[in-house]
């Protein structure tokens, strides 16, 4: 501990003082004492010319040129002595004569040029190392405390040591990023052993290659039994023992004498100081970094000596002006030798410094800093003594007085003065965070912009504002020119208000973050830009969401195109036609009583009345959801009258009242602020710009508290300083400003309170018990540094956790200056040693990071939608929420807030935390509702209402509960320990049946079977299994796991395969389209026999030949599930003729087997029937993906939304080691949403950033992680960024858009483009045409039937049973019925007619019409209970079930669309009386009066095909009561009628839906399938404008698999010519019934 506090006084607060000078007792003397010198000069230098010449000029002019000609020496000579360092010319040179000749009669020349190994084309490589023996210079990037030692790259030890007088060397130069991360990271070093070479000993595993991963330490010197242990790490037998006999005793002497040899010889760098002349020098990279930092660049030098000269001139400038008197003087020569001291060795860590190591950028902040308060030192008093007559007024204050200048002239020097003070502090960020930073203040506050994401999109979204306002500018300023009168304005000002609204709407809906747009612009023009790798491992896998978001800013920017000119265009109008100036006064009153109405209910009392407990006495939501009372979600959460309620008094607020009360107060305003009285032309014009644009963003972003603003500067400068208003224009501007940092006092003053609150605090530390009572007396000044960080929008945090509060420096809403995403660790970005040595990433932080990530894609999709339908309550930029589920904790950081869009970032918590997370964890989900507590009794409380303790404690909390029953897509985690399934031997026997079976039934179904079978170095190495008496005595297989084990042969004999296994290789082979030979001699069987064994002999051998030991049984299981086969045997390496064997069927198969396992506990003699088998395993490769956690297609396939996954999950984390079977599930999750104050988050970020990087507290247990359940410390800060803090994901900055949400868009409408305009009107058109034909054709006749009587489900008539039991015939064979469908025919009684212009009046069940708007008048109840497995297109063959409910409504056919009229009067022309081949129900359609007609069961479902895709579920009225044949089923497929479709967008058109691996559709017939796709088509392609009719369609959540739709879009089946083409609906133009 007091080694600890003494370095932080070093390198803390000295160095901090003095710009980085300290007394470093680690470093040599002359390290010191230079530095010293180097300081006083800098320090003494300009003071003593001060003192010693007279004030002029000439101070300047000797000053700049002897620091100019210093740091241009210095820089130069310290960048050129790390390039000799780098390139490693070494001049080696003997301390005696002999060793001298050694060395020249070796070498030959004293030098040696190192070439480089490990330079920038091979950052991965690895170092090539020569000979054990210490050099003098270690590499780049050894810390001081490290050396290196170097390996002869033939691992010949004693080949080299007869060689005296040779130095070990690194042959190379070393990568710089070494240096980068303060450490010498040689983790991984490659090399290939002689002995493996040399050995003649034949190696039986085939997996390890001749090069092996061994993990290398470096030390100060590597002794014998440090070289031993790095040898043991190279896990090769062979080489261990060869490595043994090297280090015999002799050799160990050898050693020794070689060693001591080495010591003798001296090492020279060889520096170049002309091309002919170079000087030898003798000290170590160490040593250089010691002195000076490192600028790796020429920039980086060439900017430092700029500055060093900026920092001299400006300094002595304001000297010689005579700005400092007395001992300011010597204090400010001590602020420059700080500034320009820090640009040679800068501070480390400094107490901004946001990150632990060397930080480059932190050396330029004294310097940039200085210069500009000295810039500004001399502004101000230039402007203090030539002030022009013009004076700039704003509420009573002259911002030109002279007096005013001086003053603030007189606070920045004493602020200068105050340097050391304010940088050991830390109040002032590093330069690009200062930058960022202001760019963003004054784009919000001065522009009504957003938050920013990076200092890219920082100075982007800046520079666009400063642009809209250049462009604005001129138009007001042209209109202000002209002549104004009291009832008329300029067109000119009509027009600039148009636009301004236009702009702000457009500005206010982009993100600030330009890499998706110009990602966007590069695909457009640039398509072929990126170069993919094809030998790259992620080739195949495809992020979907980049493409996402670029479709989703591309349907914004086509969006805002039309709707920017229509609303510029409206205002226009509105602003053009005097309302704003006949309706004065009348007109300003009501839109502020509208303002404030609307935004009182809209923000107030309806998130009030959602919350959980509003205004904290109620104990319930008032408005409650559907999933309120749900104890587990099914489905996405049900949109309620009031979310609609909520969007809509939204959209109303902020895009047509806001709009109007900024053109009504420009109206007013901008000739009075234009005055001259007032600011003149040129001024007011740019304060009208910049008004009116701030207003309106700010408004269309996030309008939650703008009408707190109006209201209250309405009435504050109405009725309580009306003499003080400068136009409500401008009070609403600078009201705007200053309420926000009232909200930023307002929130970290609850803070303040709750944090400290004596009744709850909890101490983490002793320090917390000394702090807390030492804060009382300094409270006055906690409130002066709250108002001082809310003005600066900085953190206020407590040092070290306590109730000491400390400003901060300032940071962007973003917070954190780094980007730090967390990477997952999987195969595709490690090393394959480590892949099948160490297994990384498997840890379960690391494997379960991935359902945060796929939680932040659920959240992109839905949150931004989420927030505008009120779930989450009110937010704001920089707002915090938590996530809590059953296992899942996520804090989700809001950062940007724009018009429909949203960024975020979440940061997900372990899923086992700590005692103290489980702590807080449970008080944010316990409930409160039962407490009846009141002070220290238990009275109980008033129905539906809070306790009063309850009411009283949820005020002092830092959080509150939003919402319990949050709905968010996402999936269910089962886990089940391995061992307890495989424990027993009957267990393993059952996995290794399923192995052997699912190895067989991959093979038999893959389409590279005819090539295996021919292959004939396959048959070659297959031919001794071929042998009928064959048997396998591999001691692997064992009786107790292998089901055919004969046990007189003692192994796996071709016989006893064949007993156990023929019938299942046999049905495999049925169920192929071309059957093979599948009986016991032939060569199918032989090839599964090959493949079973080998696969068997896989897990034995990965098991360690010990499967009866269930740890070894396990970690082989693993072993072959992640794909490590190691072929061992000679007798299976016939399988490298193809490896497909091995990707395509074993792997599979192990895989497969481990599912098959599991179902087998819930159905234990199910699989017995291979039937059922076989489709067990074709569902699970269509539903289920089965890959391990390492591999990026799970990854992929948990993004892409899969419907369920598995794995074997083997976890080592904290001593356990166990094996896990995970099963996932996607379905609906239920979150609790918590709300946290976020200056609660800001101020305990910076505080912990604070104290382990800059005050190095790393204890794990210290107080300041401890819980408080108040302000969810804990929580809070274990979300930091790593190191800091320990989350297990961090996502990327991510942005949803309300364009994404579905629900949204339902009542909303989607994008405005030009597109959907077009669709829009031609579907139109089409509907139109459609109608018109069909009213000029009907004749007008067909009679409404509205007054049907209700028809009994219980009442029997023996005409209505006759006509709905005929049977059909097929191919002239009666069909009877067969199955557990027959004889259920609904009893049905006939209803008389009601209208006596109609022979017979029929009616349609509503339930075959979706409930729509256009459909309005179809009726709502439908007569039987039913169950249809087949859509719209095709008969169904299953029966109905009568119920006991009623029709009491019908259809009439006029009361249909009329193009359904026509197409039904078509099919009523074309298609006979009765029907053939299936078995009706005489349940007509409403005939014309000249003639009745029933409609056959083909129509019917032509009419719901007609009506919609959902009434396919819903026929009832056409089917028959029993199982109709097969036979029967295709004539009725032939009988249905088929409607014709014209292709309008190719686009839609799935080319490769038919080639999908997960097989997502179920066809209707295998050979379609394989011709409606692109590799069936060749050089045909769908054109627009063809047709072709409707064989069958998909529909989305359909009953029935084979009609059932994998996306939320129907999908055509459409044929075309002799083409077949699946085609999204939406894609097509319906033609009608083909005739």
């Amino acid at each position: 501990m007091g080694s600890q506090a003494l370095q932080i006084l070093r390198q803390g607060v000295w160095a901090a003082l003095s710009g980085g000078w300290y007394q470093d007792p680690h470093h040599g003397a002359g390290v010191n004492a230079l530095h010293l010198y180097l300081w006083l000069f800098l320090l003494g230098f300009p003071f003593t010319l001060y003192m010693a010449l007279p004030s002029s000029m000439v101070i300047v002019a000797v000053y700049c040129p002897v620091i100019a000609a210093l740091f241009i020496v210095l820089k130069m000579v310290n960048y050129r002595l790390h390039r000799a360092l780098d390139e490693g010319e070494i001049v080696e040179r003997n301390a005696n004569q002999h060793m001298d000749r050694g060395a020249k009669t070796e070498q030959g020349n004293t030098s040696t040029r190192r070439t480089d190994s490990n330079g920038p084309s091979d950052p991965g490589g690895g170092i090539e190392m020569s000979e054990f023996i210490r050099e003098a210079t270690p590499p780049v990037g050894c810390s001081s405390r490290n050396s290196y030692a170097a390996l002869d790259p033939n691992n010949q030890i004693g080949s080299g040591l007869s060689r005296l007088g040779t130095t070990a060397t690194i042959k190379g130069k070393f990568s710089s990023t070494l240096y980068e991360m303060g450490g010498c990271d040689m983790s991984l070093v490659n090399f290939e052993p002689a002995a493996r070479r040399s050995s003649n000993i034949c190696d039986t595993d085939s997996h390890v290659s001749s090069s092996t991963s061994v993990r290398f330490y470096p030390h100060d010197l590597l002794s014998l039994p440090q070289i031993r242990l790095n040898r043991l790490l190279t896990i090769d037998t062979d080489l261990l023992e060869h490595q043994d006999i090297d280090l015999s005793p002799d050799l160990q002497d050898r050693m020794q004498s070689q060693e001591e040899a080495a010591q003798k010889v001296k090492q020279y760098y060889r520096f170049w100081i002309l091309p002919k002349l170079w000087i030898g020098i003798n000290f170590d990279r160490l040593t250089l970094l010691a002195l000076f930092d490192r600028n790796r660049e020429i920039l980086e030098n060439v900017l430092a000596v700029i500055l060093a000269i900026l920092v001299a001139f400006l300094g002595s400038v304001l000297l010689i002006d005579g700005f400092f008197k007395d001992i300011w003087i010597f204090q400010f020569c001590l602020v420059i030798a700080s500034c320009q001291y820090s640009l040679l060795k800068s501070v480390q860590p400094d107490s901004s410094s946001p990150r632990h190591g060397h930080n480059r950028i932190i050396a330029y902040s004294r310097p940039v800093y200085f210069c500009l308060c000295c810039a500004l030192i001399w502004l101000l008093d230039y402007g203090s003594r030539n002030t022009s007559t013009t004076r700039f007024r704003l509420y009573g204050m002259v911002f030109t007085n002279p007096l005013l200048l001086l003053s603030a002239r007189d606070l920045v020097i004493v602020f200068t003065l105050c340097f050391p003070i304010v940088f050991f502090i830390g109040l002032l960020p590093q330069v690009n965070t200062f930058v960022m930073y202001l760019c963003e203040q004054l784009d919000i506050h001065v522009f009504g912009g957003n938050a920013t994401t990076s200092l890219l999109a920082a100075l982007y979204s800046f520079i666009c504002s400063i642009v809209a306002v250049a462009l604005l500018y001129g138009l007001c300023y042209g209109a202000l020119k002209d002549s104004w009168d009291g009832q008329h304005i300029p067109v000119l000002f009509s027009i600039f208000c148009g636009l301004l609204v236009a702009m702000s709407y457009h500005l206010s809906r982009q993100s600030s973050d330009p890499s998706v747009l110009f990602s966007l612009v590069q695909s457009k023009f640039f398509p072929n830009s990126e170069d993919k790798n094809p030998e790259d491992p992620l080739s195949e896998v495809k992020d979907p969401l980049p493409e996402k978001l670029r479709n989703s800013v591309n349907e914004r920017l086509q969006s805002d195109l039309i709707v920017c000119l229509v609303i510029g265009v409206l205002y226009f109008a509105i602003h053009v036609s005097t309302v704003f100036t006949v309706l004065q006064p009348v007109l300003s009153y009501i839109l502020y009583a509208l303002v404030g109405s609307v935004g009182f209910l809209t923000h107030y009392v309806l998130p009030q009345l959602r919350k959980q407990l509003p205004w904290h006495c109620f104990s319930h939501s008032l408005l409650k959801t559907k999933e309120y009372y749900q104890f587990e979600v099914r489905n996405a959460a049900h949109v309620m009258w009031f979310e609609k309620l909520h969007v809509w008094l939204l959209f109303v607020e902020k895009n047509i009242i806001y709009p109007l009360i900024v053109l009504n107060e420009l109206s007013s305003s901008a000739k009075n602020i234009a005055s001259p009285k007032k600011l003149d032309t040129e001024i007011g014009t740019l304060m009208i710009t910049i008004a009116g644009l701030k207003l309106l963003r700010s408004s269309f972003s996030n309008p939650t508290c703008q009408y707190v603003t109006v209201i209250f500067t309405v009435l504050f400068f109405t009725f309580d300083y009306k003499s003080f208003s400068e136009t409500m224009l401008l009070d609403l501007f600078f009201m705007s400003i200053l309420f926000s940092k009232l909200w930023e006092l307002f929130y970290k003053l609850r803070f303040v309170y709750t944090y400290i609150a004596p009744w709850q605090i909890t101490w983490g530390s002793a320090f917390h018990a000394f702090a807390q009572p030492f804060a009382v007396p300094h409270s006055a000044m906690l409130f002066v540094q709250a108002a001082v960080s809310a003005f600066f929008s900085t953190p206020l945090n407590p040092f070290l956790g306590s109730a000491i509060f400390i400003t901060s420096y300032v940071r962007p809403v973003k917070f954190w200056e780094r980007d730090y995403n967390t990477k997952r660790v999987d195969h595709s970005n490690t090393r394959l040693a480590s892949q099948l040595d160490r297994n990384p990433g498997s840890d379960d932080n690391n494997l379960n990071s991935i359902f945060y990530e796929h939680l932040t894609r659920s959240l992109q999709h839905s949150l931004c939608g989420d927030l505008l339908l009120g779930r989450w309550g009110n937010y704001s930029t920089g707002d915090c929420f938590i996530l809590a589920s059953d296992y899942l904790n996520a804090l989700v950081h809001l950062i940007e807030i724009g018009n429909g869009l949203v960024t975020f970032q979440l940061r997900g918590l372990e899923f086992r935390g700590t005692y103290c997370q489980q702590r807080e964890v449970e008080a944010i989900t316990e409930g409160v509702e039962e407490d009846e507590g009141f002070c220290c009794c238990e009275p109980g409380h008033i129905p539906h209402m809070l306790s009063f303790n309850t009411t009283f404690g949820q005020r002092w909390l830092a959080w509150e509960v939003l919402v319990t029953k949050y709905v968010l897509e996402g999936y269910s985690i089962t886990d089940n320990s391995a061992a307890s399934m495989l424990q027993v031997f009957d267990l393993r026997k059952i996995l290794t049946t399923y192995y052997v079976k699912g190895i067989i039934y991959y093979v038999t179904t893959s389409s590279k079977l005819e090539e295996w079978l021919a292959n004939e170095t396959m048959q070659e190495g297959l031919q001794p299994c071929a042998d009928c008496n064959y048997v396998d005595v591999d001691p692997t297989f064992n009786p107790n796991i292998d089901e055919d084990y004969d046990h007189h042969l003692a192994g796996v004999s071709r016989e006893s395969f064949c007993m156990t296994y023929l019938n299942w290789i046999e049905y495999c082979c049925s169920r192929r389209e071309k059957p093979l030979d599948a009986d016991k001699d032939s060569s199918l069987v032989t090839l599964c026999y090959g493949l079973c064994v080998l696969g068997r002999r896989a897990l034995g051998t990965a098991s360690h030949h010990m499967s009866s030991n269930l740890e070894s049984f396990l970690y082989g299981l693993h072993a072959l599930f992640k794909g490590d086969f190691r072929i061992s045997s000679i007798r299976d390496e016939w399988i490298f003729a193809d490896m497909e064997l091995l990707r395509k069927v074993v792997v599979p198969g192990i895989r497969m087997s481990l599912k098959l396992h599991q179902d087998h506990f819930t159905s234990p003699d199910e699989y017995d029937d291979p039937a059922v088998l076989y489709e067990a395993i074709v569902s699970h490769e269509q539903n289920l993906v089965i890959a391990h956690e390492g591999d990026p297609a799970w990854r992929s396939a948990v993004l892409s939304n899969s419907p369920s996954l598995l794995a074997l999950r083997h976890v080592m984390d904290d001593g356990t080691n166990e094996y896990k079977i995970i099963m996932l599930n996607k379905r609906y999750l239920s979150f609790r949403v918590i709300k946290v104050n976020k200056e609660c988050v800001r101020g305990l970020w910076a505080g912990q950033q604070q104290e382990l990087v800059f005050l190095r507290n790393r204890n794990p247990e210290r107080g300041s992680i401890q819980n408080a359940k108040q302000a969810l410390r804990n929580m809070i800060n274990s979300s930091c960024d790593q190191p800091i803090g320990y989350p297990i994901y961090v996502s990327p900055l991510t942005t949803s858009y309300s364009d994404s949400h579905d629900q949204l868009k339902e009542f909303l409408g989607g994008a405005i483009s030009l597109g959907n305009i077009r669709n829009f009107i031609v579907s139109t058109w089409h509907r139109l045409r459609k109608g018109c034909g069909a009213g000029c054709n009907s004749g007008g006749n067909i009679e409404d039937s509205d007054a049907g009587g209700g028809a009994s489900c219980t009442s029997n008539n023996a005409a209505a049973n006759e006509s709905q039991s005929s049977m059909s015939q097929a191919g002239g064979n009666l069909i009877t019925g067969q199955g557990p469908g027959v004889g259920l025919h609904p009893p049905v009684t006939s209803h008389p007619s009601t209208l006596g212009t109609s022979h017979s009046s029929h009616s349609v069940q509503s339930s075959l019409v979706r409930h729509s708007p256009a459909r309005a008048s179809v009726a709502s109840h439908s007569s039987y209970c039913y169950s249809s497995r087949h859509s719209s297109l095709r008969t169904s063959t299953t029966g109905f079930v009568p119920c006991r409910r009623s029709s009491t409504s019908q259809i009439s056919l006029r009361n249909l669309p009329s193009s359904i009229q026509s197409r039904l009067s078509m099919v009523n022309q074309m298609e006979p009386t009765s029907q053939t081949g299936v078995v009706i129900m005489q349940h007509g359609l409403p005939s014309s009066s000249s003639s009745s007609q029933s409609i056959p069961a083909c129509k019917q479902h032509a009419l719901v095909g007609f009506l919609g895709t959902e009434g396919g579920n819903n026929v009832t009225d056409a089917q028959s009561g029993g199982n109709a044949s097969p036979a029967n089923h295709m004539q009725a497929k032939r009988d249905e009628v088929i409607y014709r479709i014209q292709i309008m967008d190719p686009s839609q058109v799935l080319e490769g839906i038919n080639m999908s691996k997960r097989k997502e559709l179920q066809w209707p017939d295998e050979v379609i399938r394989l011709k409606a796709g692109r590799n069936s088509w060749k050089d045909w392609s769908p054109q627009e404008g063809m047709e072709g009719h409707v064989i069958h369609r998909w529909v989305p959540c359909s009953r029935d698999p084979g009609s059932r739709s994998h996306i939320d879009k129907t999908i055509l089946l459409v044929q075309i010519e002799d083409k077949y083409v699946a085609v999204v609906e939406t894609g097509v133009l319906e033609l009608g019934a083909e005739v």
